[in-house]
């Protein structure tokens, strides 16, 4: 009698299992640097997020003042870098991205109320240039798309290799003309 309830407990697990399946997790990694100016530091911050087979990823720039985050004066110009790869040579990024956040997602290039952006793709990476004409609040210097690391001789997702996100960004404004130091999120599936 207890080993039949034994099998019947064992079975209805198994069925639970299967039908409940338990969820992925996602890996998730964050960088920030930053770098001095008479208005405030001006920082550059990149996510990333792995799961399935998707990695996504976020980056913002924005000026970090005694009463905290803002984005750029009206005077700005900004040039920001994004590049994505894998730790493995062999893996080639499928982005999308949208520029501002919120936008329509691209893989090409957009113009976005002044926000220029446009996606070079090599072996590789992916690199995204998304040049900011004027200033304005921080969701305008803000950048989010995903990409599927792709390996090249199967040309299926590659969820072995990690994903690197990197971002930096040359921002002008009001006698100011610096360049953050590249911040980079590594993460894994």
């Amino acid at each position: 009698m207890n080993r039949l309830t034994a099998a019947s407990a064992a079975t209805v697990l198994t069925a639970a299992a299967l039908a409940f399946p338990a969820s992925a997790t996602a890996a998730s990694n964050s960088a920030v640097t930053s770098i001095p100016s008479p208005q405030g530091d001006i920082e550059m911050h990149v996510t990333a997020n792995c799961a399935g087979t998707v990695c996504t990823f976020s980056t913002q720039a924005n000026l970090l003042t005694p009463d905290g985050p803002i984005g750029f004066p009206g005077d700005a110009w900004a040039r920001q870098t994004i590049t994505l790869r894998s730790t493995d040579r062999n893996v080639w990024q499928e982005a999308s991205y949208s520029a501002p956040a919120g936008a329509p997602r691209v893989v090409k290039g957009a113009n976005n109320d002044n926000v220029l952006s446009k996606q070079l793709k090599s072996i590789n990476n992916a690199e995204i240039s998304v040049t900011t004409f004027g200033g304005g609040p921080i969701e305008r210097f803000r950048v989010d798309g995903e990409s599927t690391p792709t390996d090249w001789a199967t040309g299926q997702p590659n969820t072995k290799a990690s994903f690197i996100a990197c971002s930096d960004i040359q921002v002008v404004f009001g006698g100011v003309n610096l360049s953050t130091p590249t911040a980079c999120a590594q993460t894994g599936f």
